[in-house]
């Protein structure tokens, strides 16, 4: 995937960088495969602000996605690459030999016209998804289950990509993009390949307007309050909270660089068998 870049003739203009969509080949999504979406606006069930900064946006349809690959041994057809606004990946809608429709993610380098299947004897070519046990070490990775049969949890975003790099008892050892290094049950399925859409983190948006489109509302900085607005608002000028110096804090007081939110008995950390790199 390319960017689009633009002549500096305004200031939105000057840095702005957007996809340019030349991997999508259908515009409008396969409707019995979708669903209608609520707004929330951030609100709870009472209609109170639970989630700041979000609100507007465009009308959007969810895209009922097969993270399972439950046609075991059915070999599909890529028949086009769709947009998908609820994700930063694109999507590769599949159909099955007796018309059975799916959409899948799309990972880098599948075409329309490909063949993909799911099962433990298939081949680990891209966009095909296999258990973990049946995978070649080294291979790229990506829509990871996490449990048997739950579907694919991690790895989903654009650009992502995991490794598999052991197996040892029952358990695969999966390198995350992080640096962190996990254990996994073998049984789990894996899609071969690397989510497409690579170049979504240089996007830059250009204007506010753009954000709006996306259901993004303005944030206003806590130092730009007053002090019983925000723990880091008042003082003469431009102080950090207040007269002193104030480590950067939500409006609640929870310290938002360098706390750890983590929580320290996780079930989770028995399968970490590495952190993640230190920043």
């Amino acid at each position: 995937m390319a960017l689009k870049t633009f002549r500096p003739l305004t200031p939105s203009q000057r840095f702005k960088a957007l996809p340019s969509f030349e991997e999508i080949t259908k515009s409008k999504p396969e409707k019995s495969l979708t669903e209608s979406k609520k707004r929330t606006g951030g609100r709870n069930n009472n209609g109170r602000k639970t989630s700041r900064h979000r609100g507007g946006g465009h009308k959007r349809r969810i895209r009922i996605i097969d993270f399972k690959r439950l046609r075991r041994g059915a070999i599909a057809e890529v028949m086009a690459v769709e947009y998908d606004p609820n994700r930063t990946a694109r999507l590769a809608l599949i159909q099955y030999p007796d018309g059975e429709k799916a959409y899948i993610l799309h990972p880098a380098g599948l075409a329309v016209g490909a063949k993909v299947a799911a099962g433990i004897d298939v081949e680990p070519h891209v966009g095909n998804a296999l258990p973990l046990k049946a995978i070649p070490l080294g291979l790229a990775i990506h829509n990871v289950e996490l449990i048997p049969g739950k579907g694919g949890q991690i790895v989903r975003s654009a650009g992502s990509v995991a490794i598999l790099s052991n197996r040892e008892g029952g358990y695969a050892l999966i390198k995350m993009a992080s640096g962190e290094l996990r254990r996994i049950n073998e049984e789990c399925y894996a899609t071969i390949g690397q989510v497409g859409n690579i170049e979504h983190m240089n996007v830059v948006s250009g204007k506010a307007g753009r954000s709006r489109w996306l259901g993004i509302r303005p944030q206003t900085r806590g130092m730009a309050m007053n002090p019983v607005d925000h723990p880091m608002g008042g003082g003469q000028g431009k102080s950090k909270g207040g007269g002193g110096r104030h480590h950067p804090m939500s409006p609640w007081g929870q310290l938002s660089k360098g706390f750890k939110t983590r929580n320290k008995h996780k079930p989770s950390d028995t399968f970490i068998v590495q952190r993640r790199k230190k920043k």
